[in-house]
């Protein structure tokens, strides 16, 4: 094993990554090390590198929470594993003994961080994680895939199946195509909503929901997504509306197009305070506002299934790709939004 090993080092908001040679980590007793074969870089790292909405708990540190590779080593009372098995991980490190835990919500949990915010992260050659974390990757799943679904895809189904609740024919609302939106339309359309209509102002973003199972697209630079979806609705609102953008005006956007009794569910992270209607309409509608924040092991394991056996097609997900010495520039495509890009996945040899 070799001592030394490239990662992608953030130092200082609105600088560019850094490509450090540091120590290949040493592994505790429950933990793998993973050969990283490729990572997925999403807005949480524009959140961090450009905006500083997210902070990392300490600087410098290895960036990249969506990982994917081979495990290169094991430690001394890891069971269920072996050497050159293909893996994703969950990237939510847990306590397993708060509440949270303890009721299937940890990536809640109360001690919770996260692979490449709060620990080391996967834009490195090696990846030391717990054992506990990982996640057996099919043949037929390519690496780039399989990094990307245990955020881009699992936190969609995380907000759709768990925190949405969404039920076989219902009606679904998302506002925002990008990388977490594009398969919340494809995971609402494949567990049964009957109608899923997509919202986003990139008309190139709608034909791609469109192809991935959008029945109907609002551009709402061209007319009222409120009003459209009641008119598609016969007037109700849809029974569940799923934000993945985190602004203010799609929320409340999402808040008015749902029905008496609806869900709204927000995934997406913004600094801007949000808006309810009034107590009397809330109350008396019984609407119901939740957030929603990534995924567990579970759904993770869930996604890699659908991907496996063909229910859900990734094959379009990953817009473009950069060895691990270009990362600066596969961070600026996607904060410059360059190509609309849906995921960008940094290769790594």
């Amino acid at each position: 094993m070799q001592e030394k090993m490239k990662a992608a080092r953030f130092y200082k908001i609105g600088e560019p990554l850094k490509i450090d040679l540091i120590p290949v980590p040493r592994l505790g007793s429950e933990d793998v090390l993973v050969d990283v074969k490729a990572c997925g870089i999403c807005g949480s790292d524009i959140h961090i590198v450009y905006e500083a909405v997210t902070p990392t708990s300490y600087s410098p540190i290895t960036l990249g929470h969506e990982p994917s590779g081979v495990i290169a080593d094991l430690g001394s009372e890891v069971k269920g594993w072996k050497v050159g098995d293909r893996v994703t991980i969950n990237p939510f490190l847990k306590c397993g003994k708060c509440i949270n835990c303890l009721s299937e919500n940890s990536q809640i949990c109360l001690s919770r961080r996260v692979v490449g915010i709060h620990t080391e992260g996967g834009l490195s050659e090696f990846l030391k994680i717990p054992a506990e974390n990982v996640v057996h990757l099919p043949e037929n799943i390519p690496f780039d895939q399989g990094g990307i679904a245990v955020d881009a895809v699992a936190t969609p189904f995380h907000a759709v199946i768990n925190r949405g609740d969404l039920k076989v024919g219902e009606k679904v609302a998302v506002f925002g195509c990008g990388g977490l939106g594009i398969h919340g339309v494809q995971i609402a359309k494949v567990c049964g909503a009957s109608l899923v209509i997509a919202v986003d102002t990139v008309d190139s973003a709608l034909e791609r929901a469109k192809k991935v199972g959008a029945d109907k697209v609002i551009n709402p630079r061209r007319e009222s997504p409120v009003q459209k979806i009641k008119d598609l609705t016969g007037g109700s609102g849809v029974d569940l509306a799923l934000e993945f953008i985190g602004l203010r005006e799609t929320i409340e956007q999402a808040v008015g197009c749902i029905r008496i009794g609806g869900r709204v569910v927000v995934v997406g992270l913004g600094p801007e305070n949000i808006s309810l209607p009034p107590p009397t309409a809330f109350v008396r509608a019984e609407l119901s506002f939740l957030g929603s924040y990534g995924s567990t092991t579970l759904e993770i394991q869930n996604v890699v299934d659908l991907v496996a056996n063909g229910k859900l097609n990734l094959s379009d997900s990953v817009t473009e790709r950069f060895p691990l010495e270009e990362v600066n520039k596969g961070l600026d495509h996607l904060h410059q939004k360059i190509g609309n890009p849906i995921r960008i996945v940094i290769e790594i040899e």
